[in-house]
């Protein structure tokens, strides 16, 4: 079975948050599966650089938007890739969606409409004689894909699914360009990509992509209600019997505290929990403290709860417990939360992302914090299962699914491996902390939930079964 995943990133050649990591995991655990997938990404100077030698063009395009473009074929990151080389469109610094004042590249709309040509042209007609079964599209970038691939010659061939990382991002352009993404005027209306007036990128794969998954169970169900679904639930709930809900995975061979190059390297140390929290404590300039050394690994925006945080420090630090925090987001929050390590010798922040620092805040803290209001699926819960860093995760999305909430029934049956917490706000979370703290004061109790949370299955290869079921039925259905 051959598939073209379409993205507009994917690890270890462009990333800005965990849709990157999917992208880039998924190829490797089908292999398993019988799946041979290529990744179709944009030419950012980074992917272009990344492709290696030998790269060969296997399809190109006269006017791609404003200008010429091609398809190269080649490897890169240890992936078969397909980049779409159109310098108009994608050679540019910096960050793949933003501009250097921070806001949306103007002409955003069509370079993913580009992504979504070129991905439909290849499903119809092939490139170099290779010709994908299943288009895989992931979220907004490539919504458009489906729409395109109904009116191509061919484009019965091709099955196609759209995979939801995010739903609050759905790729919104005014009506008065639907001419020039080469979209009929007959798809602009509310059964199809009109979203409150405007062209919806995100809505045009949910309508006609013929499967529809997202990236946990929980968050499945969510979106199908107004609280998570962006004005899109009712589309979703009529589309309910198409869509299924499979839980991302991690790397295990990446993020493996066994055989991490990283601590290894870093601290000289016998690896452990104790060793690696020493350690973090001496790299971020906290001394030693009776309570939990607290880490978050996140983005710093609403979404993620990060004013929640803020608010209920003092709790935290009232039980003797640190905080130690690594991210980058919106600047409000960037300069509280430097104002509070100012303020608090037990808190220390890191503001930009580092992925080697990364791996030594996860395994060096004791508990991890994602307290996001949504989350579709999240990856920092998983990397702190797997490092015997205890979650503690609000009750919404994918972090429902992956951590067992130490609740009396949960440690009398010793399966516990977290904490959880709802209604998402300052009062529970706090509650919450108190919580992780009276678990972290008795070590039998917290032995045992780290135990338990690295026992936890938190690999590709539950997650690369189900999607090769899912490609296998819709193949089926063609």
């Amino acid at each position: 079975m051959q598939v073209l995943s379409v993205a507009s990133e994917c690890v270890p050649l462009v990333k800005t948050g965990g849709l990157a990591d999917v992208v880039g995991a998924l190829p490797g655990a089908l292999k398993a599966e019988g799946v041979d997938m290529a990744v179709l990404l944009p030419g950012y100077p980074a992917v272009m650089a990344g492709l290696g030698a030998g790269a060969q063009e296997v399809l190109a395009e006269e006017d791609l938007f404003g200008g010429p473009g091609r398809v190269l074929r080649g490897t890169g990151g240890g992936l078969d890739l397909m980049v779409l080389d159109a310098p108009h469109l994608f050679d540019r610094p910096g960050s793949p969606y933003l501009g250097a004042d921070g806001r949306d590249w103007p002409d955003n709309a069509e370079r993913y409409a580009a992504l979504g040509w070129i991905a439909a042209r290849i499903a119809a007609q092939g490139a170099a004689g290779w010709q994908p079964d299943i288009l895989h599209l992931h979220d907004w970038q490539a919504g458009l894909a489906p729409v395109y691939l109904r009116g191509m010659e061919g484009g019965g061939h091709a099955r196609t699914i759209l995979t939801i990382h995010n739903i609050a991002f759905q790729g919104l352009t005014p009506a008065n360009r639907l001419d020039a993404l080469r979209l009929p005027s007959a798809v602009f209306h509310p059964e199809g990509v009109e979203y409150y007036g405007q062209i919806s990128a995100l809505k045009a794969g949910l309508v006609f992509a013929d499967r529809l998954s997202t990236v946990s169970p929980t968050y499945a169900t969510e979106l199908t209600t107004p609280a998570f679904g962006m004005g899109l639930d009712g589309l979703l709930s009529a589309r309910a019997a198409d869509l299924s809900g499979i839980l991302n995975g991690i790397d295990d061979a990446v993020w493996d505290p066994a055989a991490d190059a990283d601590l290894a390297t870093r601290y000289k140390t016998p690896r452990g929990k104790a060793a690696n929290r020493a350690a973090l404590r001496a790299e971020f300039g906290l001394a030693d403290a009776p309570g939990p050394l607290c880490v978050i690994v996140s983005r710093l925006t609403e979404q993620k709860g990060i004013d929640l945080v803020l608010d209920t420090l003092p709790s935290l630090l009232e039980r003797g417990g640190q905080l130690a925090l690594l991210g980058s987001g919106d600047a409000q929050y960037e300069e509280a939360l430097r104002r509070a390590a100012d303020a608090n010798p037990g808190v220390a922040v890191r503001i930009g992302y580092d992925e080697a620092l990364s791996h030594r805040v996860i395994a060096g803290g004791d508990a991890i914090l994602v307290p996001s209001r949504f989350e579709p699926c999240g990856l920092t819960q998983l990397y702190g299962l797997r490092y015997g860093t205890i979650p503690l995760v609000a009750r919404t999305g994918g972090l429902a699914d992956t951590v067992i909430d130490a609740n009396p029934a949960a440690l009398r049956a010793g399966v516990a491996t977290g904490v959880q917490f709802a209604p998402v706000n300052d009062d529970a979370l706090a509650h919450a902390m108190s919580r992780l703290c009276d678990l972290f004061a008795e070590p039998a109790v917290w032995t045992k939930l780290q135990r338990n949370a690295m026992k936890q299955p938190v690999g590709w290869a539950t997650a690369a079964a189900e999607y090769a079921a899912l490609y296998r039925g819709l193949e089926q259905a063609s």
